[in-house]
């Protein structure tokens, strides 16, 4: 049996569905959520799934506290779900290649500090590109250019909104991201 810990700080509609898909796999199992705030969607969520879950804060990731959660819970691998905090060394040097992110665009466009949810994408509606999607990837020392796992593209349509963009988007990750962590976990 192998162990997920998925990090999140929203609302956890990636964690849900990724905890969900794994419900029913035999050898891999999510063991814990870790989540940096205590007020984030996905402490709930996690709880009405009955999947542990810690809140370990940013000060917490930078003191060691976060990896020692990991190793109680047994993690073989760290997901990243909506998380916003950058991950420690203590924690890259612990897991090499075995974290993985999944990004709202086709990286390397519209990546780097600051680029996450909503932000994405208005920059990729306000650069009027003609197309989206996902990058899942393996993270290192810098956002979001860790090496590339997987990119999945959507158009971008005449009438998007950042809402209804974000919304094709998500989908993308509800179908690609358990399948693509499954495929690398085993």
């Amino acid at each position: 049996m192998k162990n997920i810990a998925i990090l999140a700080s929203g609302e956890g509609t990636n964690a849900e569905r990724l905890i969900r898909y794994f419900e029913e796999k035999e050898e891999i199992n999510v063991s814990v959520v870790i989540a940096s705030r205590a007020t984030a969607g996905v402490v709930k969520r996690a709880g009405r799934l009955h999947v542990p879950c810690r809140v370990v804060t940013s000060a917490g990731f930078a003191s060691g506290e976060a990896l020692l959660v990991l190793r109680e819970y047994r993690a073989d691998f760290v997901v990243l779900a909506g998380f916003l905090l950058r991950i420690p060394d203590d924690i890259l040097h612990a897991y090499p290649q075995r974290i993985v992110n999944i990004h709202p665009s086709l990286l390397p466009k519209f990546g780097g500090k600051g680029m996450y949810g909503i932000h994405v994408h208005e920059a990729v509606l306000d650069a009027g590109e003609k197309e989206s999607g996902i990058t899942i990837q393996y993270i290192n020392e810098r956002y979001d250019e860790g090496d590339y796992i997987f990119q999945a593209k959507c158009p971008v349509l005449p009438d998007d909104t950042p809402e209804t963009l974000a919304e094709r988007v998500h989908q993308l990750e509800y179908q690609y991201y358990p399948e693509v962590i499954e495929s690398l976990v085993r």
